[in-house]
């Protein structure tokens, strides 16, 4: 059973703390979508990333707006709770639509790095070798574990034969707190960062 300060006593069962533990994500899950009384939304942005190294590609790639499926394709920071587990992070949302903001401070980040002859945003007008597509598998604040989790698929795709050059799954995890909008979301671009910089060495060597 568990004492009046929360733990637990150590004849609890196995199956009571499991149940116990569940009960604490769902509350702080109903805390972190609560309602703010009105108040609007405090506004976070990602950064490129920089100090990506590696060999140095002789393409120009163009990169495409990253797939993604609800709840990641919107402003909103997520939080999960668990496997079917998702909400929306209260008071609290990126600069722009995900998808579009991964999109830009990416082509940002191969910018920084240097390793391509050039690169730009699908509908730019470059002569590009290589597209990049790609798709957001996850982008949140796990209050389980307390770890901001990014992962992302990405495909380098010829432009002239439309074959698949490469194919990998870019995954990071930090530390981060579902608290509030600026520790989850320094959490998260922080994660963001590491996967960003992989991308570059990874699309960068194919090419």
């Amino acid at each position: 059973m568990p004492r009046s300060d929360g733990s637990f006593a150590a004849g609890a069962t196995g199956a009571s703390f499991h149940q116990s533990r569940r009960f604490a994500i769902a509350s702080l899950l109903a805390l972190t979508v609560a309602a703010c009384g009105g108040s609007p939304s405090a506004t976070f942005d990602l950064s490129p990333a920089s100090g990506a190294t590696g060999r140095a590609g002789r393409g120009q790639l163009v990169v495409s707006e990253p797939v993604a499926i609800s709840p990641f394709d919107s402003e909103r920071i997520v939080v999960r709770g668990g496997a079917d587990q998702v909400a929306y992070l209260k008071g609290a949302q990126w600069t722009d639509r995900l998808p579009r903001l991964l999109q830009s401070r990416l082509v940002q980040t191969f910018e920084n790095g240097r390793l391509l002859r050039a690169v730009g945003r699908s509908g730019d007008k470059i002569v590009a070798d290589y597209s990049l597509t790609s798709e957001i598998r996850h982008f949140e604040i796990d209050v389980a574990t307390s770890t901001a989790v990014v992962e992302i698929s990405a495909k380098l795709v010829s432009e002239q034969s439309g074959r698949i050059r490469a194919a990998r799954i870019f995954r990071a995890q930090v530390p981060g707190s579902a608290a509030d909008g600026a520790q989850a979301s320094v959490a998260l671009d922080a994660a963001l960062s590491q996967v960003m910089r992989e991308i570059v060495r990874w699309a960068s060597a194919a090419m």
